[in-house]
Order: C-alpha cells, then structure tokens, then sequence
C-alpha cells in the first residue's frame, strides 16, 4: 500500500506540473508580447474561483484556467493521499486509524471547500 501511495503522489504531482507547463506555453504563445502591469494589484476573476468553472475554462483551452487546473490538481494530490490512507485502513480494519483519518480528512475537505482565504 505504501508504494501505491508513492506512486498516487508521484504521478499527482508530474500530472500537476504538466498542465501546469501546457498552460502557461498557451499563455506565453497567446499574450507572451504584453506588457505586465504591477502598478495595481487585480485579483483572478470570478470565472477561476471555482473548480466547475476552472475545468470549464480549461475544457474551452483557456490558458489561464489550464494553468489554474493544474494548481488544482496540484492541491488535490495529497487530498488523495489522504483520502486511499483511509480506505488502506477501513480495508486493514484498524478503527483508530480510520478515525484520526477521517477526521484529517474532513478538516481538508472543509478548509478546501467552505474555507475562506
């Protein structure tokens, strides 16, 4: 089980670094002569704050949003990890383990889903 972990986080985060890499080739070829502006501060746009719209975006080629799907993806990497430890003990039938990672667990998928950065 350890090395399927391994591997999981492995793969993730090659998987991650490649969107990651396409989208910001898009971005070079597609804006790569504009001037950058770092006089005032724009946050992203309400279009990339979600991941249905995020994947949405990239699904459209939208650069910004495949580079944006690769953070994602990037950040959910060791949310799986976490997520196969829990079944690798519901299968090992070792409750306190189960326990403490489901609690973990859950705490990730509040911070990520209704938590405020």
């Amino acid at each position: 089980m350890e090395q399927v972990i391994g591997r999981l986080l492995q793969v993730g985060v090659l998987v991650a670094a490649a969107v990651v890499i396409v989208g910001a080739a898009m971005l070079l070829a597609q804006q790569g002569r504009a001037t950058a502006d770092f006089r005032v501060f724009r946050g992203e746009s309400a279009e990339f704050r979600s991941v249905v719209a995020i994947v949405r975006g990239a699904l459209a080629l939208d650069a910004r949003a495949v580079v944006q799907l690769g953070l994602v993806l990037l950040i959910a990497t060791p949310v799986a990890r976490v997520a196969l430890t829990l079944v690798a003990f519901l299968i090992q039938r070792d409750r306190l383990y189960v326990a403490i990672t489901a609690v973990v667990l859950a705490l990730l998928l509040y911070g990520l889903i209704w938590g405020k950065a």
